[in-house]
C-alpha cells in the first residue's frame, strides 16, 4: 500500500498543467493510479445519458484527476507551495511544513 503526504481535506495548490497556480481542496485520492481529484479543478465535460438521478442527460462538468506528483500542500502560514517532514511531537506523529515550521 503506498503512502502520501497528501491527505483529503487537505489544501493544495497545482504545480503544472492549464489550472497552475489555482488552490483547492482534495476530495478524493485514487491510491492505485497515485491521482487526487482537487474539488473545481481540472474540469471536464462529460455527457450523460438520462437516468433516474439525471433524467435530463446532457453535458455535465466535473472534475477530472491530476497526478500527485502535479499538486503540493500550501503552507498555512505564508499560502505557498511547501513540502512537508514529519516529527513527533507529545507522542503524536504530526506532519510540519518545511518553508514556515508549522504543523498541518
Amino acid at each position: 500500500m503506498k503512502k502520501f503526504k497528501i491527505k483529503t481535506g487537505d489544501e493544495v495548490i497545482i504545480l503544472t498543467g492549464k489550472d497552475k497556480g489555482r488552490k483547492g481542496k482534495v476530495v478524493k485520492i485514487i491510491k492505485d493510479k497515485d491521482r487526487v481529484v482537487v474539488e473545481g479543478v481540472n474540469m471536464i465535460k462529460k455527457h450523460v445519458k438520462p437516468s433516474t438521478e439525471n433524467p435530463q442527460g446532457g453535458i455535465v462538468e466535473k472534475e477530472a484527476p491530476i497526478h500527485i506528483s502535479n499538486v503540493a500542500l500550501v503552507d498555512p502560514k505564508s499560502g505557498e507551495a511547501t513540502r512537508i517532514k514529519f516529527e513527533i511531537k507529545d507522542g503524536k506523529k504530526v506532519r510540519v511544513s518545511k518553508k514556515s515550521g508549522e504543523v498541518i
